[in-house]
């Protein structure tokens, strides 16, 4: 993932943006931040960003040719983080 980004599944980008949700994340909902969404080649992050511009994120965007394209310039990549526990849709059911 690109350093100091915030990994949102596309899957439950709206829960977590949306601040009229029940799963928003305070940190990430501000309507007046700057967003830039970023998938493997630009094309779902295109959709994804337009999708935040009707819920009321005027300054979202997405990075042309996706991480992929950052990869191949040669900029800066880094693991991502473990999913969060108890956050629907970060990966597998807890089968607990």
């Amino acid at each position: 993932m690109l350093p100091g980004a915030l990994h949102v599944p596309r899957s439950v980008l709206e829960w977590h943006l949306d601040p009229e949700s029940e799963h928003h994340d305070p940190d990430a909902c501000d309507l007046a931040r700057h967003v830039v969404l970023v998938c493997a080649d630009g094309y779902s992050s295109s959709l994804a960003a337009a999708t935040l511009q009707e819920l009321g994120f005027g300054r979202a965007t997405d990075l042309v040719g996706g991480f992929n394209a950052w990869q191949a310039a040669g900029l800066p990549v880094a693991a991502a983080p473990p999913p969060p526990k108890g956050r629907p849709g970060y990966g597998p059911p807890d089968p607990g």
